[in-house]
């Protein structure tokens, strides 16, 4: 997992966009536009009958452009547009991970510019980069990686040490500031090309987060509408197993004596046989002391 790292303008909210990492900025927004689907969902029947009066601000007309994948602009389009774009392309299947994240794309975006003008002020245009100035800064770590060259987490722990945008320590910093000294990314790379090495890096975050925020709000939300009593993992203590005690991202309907755990996951085709694997020896441990146990698993992706 990634460490630290409305409208849909560029120039709103800029004094709160300043402030927090972007992971945490991605997590705020990735909650904001959960609530935002699915209060949506419930106005209009699971997304199969949506009107003009439904998406009246800029918010529900990004989740709803997001999610049948439209290329119209939500901030230049009106709410009737937005109505008929949806009825028009009606065969589509409605994308819930593109619906959620467009809007947390489009505010991570906005972060990178408004950080990346304020760098190349602070640095003199990309060529003046001390130590202190790097401290002082550790929300700048994902830009100053990428022009420094650094493309992966695991070769910026391997330059400099463990660190992260929410601290930066004096030898990491000192090494960072030699390198970027070294590659003088000022000479070398345009603003529009240091923006576009960021977005691997929003890409990431945003993936870790759908994985851990959005599909669990998703079960979350069925079971509350079908009056499934469950605990979240932060809400119990562990589940007893044979070999081991652990916690799964539900259990319903207490983690004593449960009747089921609901594991949320979404899974890549590098990473999916070892989730297999993981869950089911979490599954043959929970259900040795768990005689009832049923385990479901809930995945997007291979």
């Amino acid at each position: 997992m990634l460490e630290g790292f409305e409208n849909s303008k560029v120039d709103d909210g800029k004094e709160d966009v300043l402030a927090g990492t972007f992971y945490n900025i991605a997590t705020e927004e990735m909650k904001r536009y959960i609530e935002i689907y699915l209060e949506l969902t419930r106005q209009t029947n699971g997304l199969t009958n949506v009107k003009a009066e439904h998406i009246r601000d800029i918010d529900q007309k990004i989740v709803v452009l997001g999610g049948i994948g439209s290329l119209l602009n939500p901030d230049s389009v009106t709410s009737e547009v937005v109505a008929l774009e949806w009825e028009r392309m009606r065969a589509v299947p409605f994308d819930i991970e593109r619906a959620v994240t467009k809007g947390v794309y489009i505010r991570l975006r906005s972060r990178s510019e408004i950080l990346l003008n304020q760098l190349e002020r602070d640095t003199e245009g990309f060529t003046k980069f001390s130590s202190a100035y790097i401290i002082a800064n550790p929300h700048m770590l994902p830009i100053l990686q990428r022009l420094a060259g650094i493309s992966s987490k695991a070769q910026l722990k391997e330059r400099i040490g463990n660190v992260s945008d929410n601290v930066v320590s004096v030898p990491a910093a000192r090494k960072l500031s030699q390198l970027l000294s070294l590659v003088n990314p000022g000479t070398s790379l345009g603003h529009l090309q240091i923006l576009q090495s960021i977005e691997p890096t929003l890409e990431g975050i945003v993936r870790d987060l759908v994985g851990r925020v959005l599909l669990e709000s998703v079960v979350a939300n069925a079971l509350d509408d079908a009056n499934v009593p469950y605990k979240k993992e932060s809400e119990y203590r562990h589940i007893k197993g044979v070999i081991y005690d652990f916690r799964a991202d539900f259990v319903t309907p207490e983690d004593v004596g449960p009747k089921a755990f609901i594991e949320v996951r979404k899974s890549s085709s590098r990473h999916a046989s070892l989730y297999a694997k993981d869950k089911m020896f979490s599954s043959i441990n929970w259900k040795g002391r768990n005689k009832e146990l049923l385990a479901i698993i809930v995945v997007e992706g291979p």
